[in-house]
């Protein structure tokens, strides 16, 4: 590989799931709520608000999608719209995909996708957990999935 595409070579260096984001006074990032789960005592859920952040290094001009998929890979729960970002030579670009309004039809493990340019880059679980008013796991033919 020569000097120019390593360079320009896409990492993402995190992928993060939270409420919501703040861009601060430095060019700072504020993530308020991050989560890896989600808990809630019933199904169909609606989630008013989330984001999905992603940090980039590498270098060049790209083009990033987030979509969530169902447990079973079938169908998107939420497409992001496709997002453009640049890195500056040896720097980094964060990528922030706002989702409103989703529903979570049941739970399981779903499929947080990232792609850049069409090509998937990365894939983190979101598992939504069913429980009853004490907290306890309730079963159900999904829960057996996560455990």
């Amino acid at each position: 590989m020569d000097s120019t595409e390593q360079s320009t070579k896409l990492q993402l260096a995190y992928t993060i799931c939270c409420d919501d984001v703040r861009l601060e006074v430095g060019n700072k990032l504020s993530l308020m709520g991050v989560f890896h789960q989600i808990v809630v005592q019933q199904f169909p859920v609606t989630l008013m608000k989330f984001a999905v952040v992603n940090q980039w290094r590498g270098g060049g001009r790209h083009l990033s999608e987030v979509r969530i998929l169902t447990p079973d890979r079938q169908q998107a729960v939420v497409l992001a719209e496709p997002s453009p970002f640049e890195i500056m030579q040896g720097g980094v670009a964060n990528n922030i995909s706002f989702f409103f309004n989703v529903v979570f039809p049941a739970p399981g493990r779903y499929h947080v996708q990232t792609l850049v340019d069409s090509t998937l880059m990365d894939e983190q679980e979101l598992t939504l957990l069913h429980v009853d008013s004490t907290g306890v796991p309730v079963a159900d033919n999904t829960s057996e999935a996560i455990n």
